[in-house]
């Protein structure tokens, strides 16, 4: 592990909120932080990640929880935003165990904000879900996510940490979306066959992270969308027009199996439309880019 900017020491005693996985959504959430005034350590693994966060003035360690004993970090008292992926395989994420692991070594935090997906409820048939909906997860990665879920259900009841959980749709936003692949004109299953997707924008997304470390409730899940699915094609037709670009050519379901990536093929299985009604009405965040037309036209595609 390594850190820069402050001594070890200092981010001991001056550190209150940790965010691990600084990346993506944990700069800007690490930004609304230090523009409040409040002290923030981001937390990368590796040493790109650490120059990435020291040029952005953000203090920030170095510690891949896959192999790092975390004794370095700040953990006693803290509020911790967790936003690492998972594990690369298998059905556990060993991260997390490693992490709850060592607050019995480094002290227990205040309060840990996860950030998991909405695949831990498996495919719905695009039927609408909210938060009392079963999980059934059919993917690895969203067994991983269920996982590390659980574990902190477990620490939070056994150590009386508060936990709130994050569903998350789709991320995207600026410098996060399919410019590439469209390019390319890589094909997209023609809309008819193509499942429900959910998203959400990046900046609303730091928005939802603030209010539900703040305000809530200890054990809450909150499902994290725009509140308005459309199907993945959509999303793809919707950017190529913002971005000027030709649409991707449509193929069908069966054609698909052999021309469509093994990780997007898996997207292809499951459908469901997320709720996000219990986010607006208990957190009371109002989101500034409720529908995927008002988010493109904010990502610079112009």
């Amino acid at each position: 592990m390594r850190r820069f900017s402050e001594t070890q020491d200092g981010l001991r005693t001056m550190t209150n909120t940790i965010i691990i996985g600084c990346g993506y959504v944990g700069v800007r959430l690490a930004r609304q932080y230090l523009d409040r005034g409040e002290r923030v350590v981001g937390v990368v693994r590796s040493e790109a990640g650490l120059a990435r966060l020291e040029a952005a003035g953000i203090p920030a360690l170095r510690c891949d929880l896959a192999v790092d004993e975390p004794d370095g970090l700040p953990l006693a008292g803290a509020r911790i935003f967790y936003l690492a992926p998972p594990s690369g395989q298998g059905l556990e994420d060993s991260s997390v165990r490693r992490l709850v692991d060592a607050f019995e070594r480094h002290g227990q935090p205040e309060r840990l904000l996860y950030l998991s997906t909405t695949g831990v409820y498996g495919d719905c048939g695009g039927g609408w879900v909210d938060e009392t909906h079963p999980v059934g997860p059919t993917q690895d990665r969203s067994y991983r996510r269920l996982d590390a879920e659980e574990r902190l259900r477990d620490w939070s009841r056994s150590r009386g940490g508060e936990l709130v959980v994050l569903r998350v749709g789709g991320i995207y936003g600026p410098d996060r979306l399919p410019l590439e692949r469209i390019r390319r004109a890589v094909p997209m299953v023609r809309a008819e066959e193509a499942p429900y997707t959910n998203r959400i924008h990046v900046e609303d997304l730091v928005s939802v992270c603030l209010a539900a470390m703040d305000k809530g409730p200890n054990g809450a899940v909150y499902n994290v969308s725009d509140g308005h699915p459309s199907s993945m094609t959509d999303y793809f037709l919707q950017v190529a027009e913002a971005a000027g670009l030709d649409p991707p050519p449509l193929i069908s379901l069966a054609e698909a199996e052999g021309r469509l990536s093994a990780g997007m093929m898996s997207y292809m299985g499951e459908s469901r439309r997320l709720s996000n009604r219990k986010l607006c009405e208990e957190l009371g965040v109002e989101l500034r880019y409720p529908t995927l037309a008002e988010g493109l036209s904010a990502c610079g595609l112009d």
